[in-house]
């Protein structure tokens, strides 16, 4: 195994390894991809404040995400299309991190099914969902989520309609994806991969091909995602997806303090700061920014999580030194898995965990449950100084 330091390691033999369509899913915005490029840049703005002779002995970075126990406050992200990103993409993640002690989050638009994960698994495991028209298919999704024991469901808000990404329309990213000569003939080249998706069944959407109604094989598949959508999502609505759900309930995309009030006021046990790794509004204020509105305006009346840019333990640790309870990495996982599989997950946690164990301690912490502003120098008007 190659000498893996940081994620950017990583991230250098996924590129190599995964054909280019879907190394370019993961590493893009949308539009000028200005938002995509701030969610990591911006927490370089932040800067640590070091301690010395304090006592660093007996540190622990354990903690809860919405009341699980988790041996550090990092869940993987749900990401779509994972399974192709190495073959049984959820089922080696979702196995990795169970192993590791933190939460993993299946996509509705993962290629492993739900029932797929929970056959691989031993520990219930996070459902994401998104805000479809179809009631039916919404409900039995969470009825199959319930029978698999997931143990929280987390709600997408932010895509009610898609932001252009470039590279996937150039690429023929799609649903199922279009595969043109140039593409095939990338693929042919990353013959590891290659066999990998040769030597599994699970090459299409499990929880959408035979579930969602009209969708009986792959090439029904475009026409359903194209409509399944619901651009007239309004909270009403996601109120009536909670009835659906009883268990603990995550809403994911909130970007605004009043979004975060109306999450508060349907019933969510915990919100995710995203702004879908700058995958939608470009020009979006990166999620650190947005943070510290936020958790201003409820943070201590629901739990607050962050999601987009973090590709560091020492982003973790500024994320939760802001007043996040809990983070997410998406990016940094899958390069990870298209690297090495789940041996590749693995070492993505690892690094991750050593880099907040680390820097927690030089800054003069021994639980990352009693972080706090003290630890950083903020900039004045990181928040942005905005005109009225």
């Amino acid at each position: 195994m190659p000498v893996i330091t940081c994620i950017e390691d990583l991230k250098r033999i996924y590129r190599r390894r995964v054909p280019k369509m879907f190394y370019d899913y993961t590493e893009s915005g949308s539009w000028t991809e200005q938002t995509f490029r701030e969610n990591s840049s911006d927490f370089s703005d932040i800067y640590l404040r070091q301690r010395v002779a304090v006592d660093m002995d007996g540190r622990s970075t354990a903690s809860t995400m919405i009341g699980q126990d988790v041996a550090m406050p990092v869940a993987l992200a749900p990401v779509g299309l994972t399974g192709m990103q190495h073959a049984d993409g959820e089922i080696k993640a979702a196995r990795a991190a169970e192993a590791f002690g933190v939460p993993f989050t299946l996509s509705t638009m993962s290629i492993c099914s739900i029932e797929d994960i929970a056959e691989n698994t031993s520990k219930p495991f996070w459902m994401q969902v998104y805000t479809l028209k179809d009631d039916d298919f919404m409900q039995r999704l969470f009825d199959r989520a319930r029978e698999a024991k997931c143990s929280a469901a987390m709600i997408t808000v932010d895509l009610q309609v898609l932001g252009q990404r470039h590279r996937d329309l150039k690429n023929g990213l799609s649903a199922p994806p279009k595969l043109t000569p140039a593409s095939l003939a990338n693929m042919m080249t990353k013959v590891q991969w290659g066999l990998g998706m040769l030597g599994t069944k699970r090459r299409f959407f499990g929880n959408i091909v035979g579930h969602a109604k009209g969708v009986a094989d792959p090439s029904s598949l475009s026409t359903w995602t194209a409509e399944a959508f619901d651009p007239s999502l309004d909270w009403d609505r996601i109120r009536e997806f909670r009835k659906m759900w009883d268990g603990p309930l995550i809403i994911k995309g909130i970007m605004d303090a009043r979004d975060a009030r109306e999450a508060l006021n349907v019933g969510a046990d915990a919100i995710i700061v995203s702004n879908h790794g700058g995958r939608q509004l470009d020009g979006a204020l990166s999620a650190i920014r947005a943070l510290p509105a936020i958790m201003d305006a409820i943070g201590d009346r629901i739990e607050v999580h962050l999601d987009s840019g973090i590709r560091s333990g020492q982003d973790v640790l500024k994320a939760l030194a802001m007043g996040a309870k809990g983070t997410y990495v998406g990016r940094a996982y899958v390069y990870g898995l298209g690297a090495m599989g789940q041996a590749g997950v693995t070492r993505a946690l690892e690094v991750i965990h050593k880099e907040l164990d680390v820097s927690m301690a030089l800054c003069g912490r021994r639980d990352v449950r009693d972080l706090d502003r003290d630890i950083l120098m903020i900039p004045e008007g990181f928040e942005g100084r905005w005109q009225a």
